[in-house]
């Protein structure tokens, strides 16, 4: 359980920073408060990201074995 835990902190972690970086980029460019924005959609996605990959993360480690297995 607790690395359950730490893998879905670290993962939504690492993917909500790179993605919300993308997002802000594609949305306002490299504009001067760039990274005030970035951060505010950063700090709005992180918890939600981790609680969706916290639960959702055994059906779907389970569903890419099934799919690993009929290839």
């Amino acid at each position: 359980m607790k690395h359950r835990f730490i893998f879905a902190l670290l993962m939504s972690f690492t993917l909500t920073l790179i993605m919300s970086a993308w997002i802000t980029y594609l949305n306002i460019g490299l504009a001067p408060d760039f990274v005030s924005f970035w951060m505010h959609a950063w700090v709005l996605a992180w918890p939600v990201a981790g609680v969706v990959a916290f639960i959702a993360g055994p059906f779907l480690h389970k569903l890419a074995q099934k799919i690993v297995d009929r290839m």
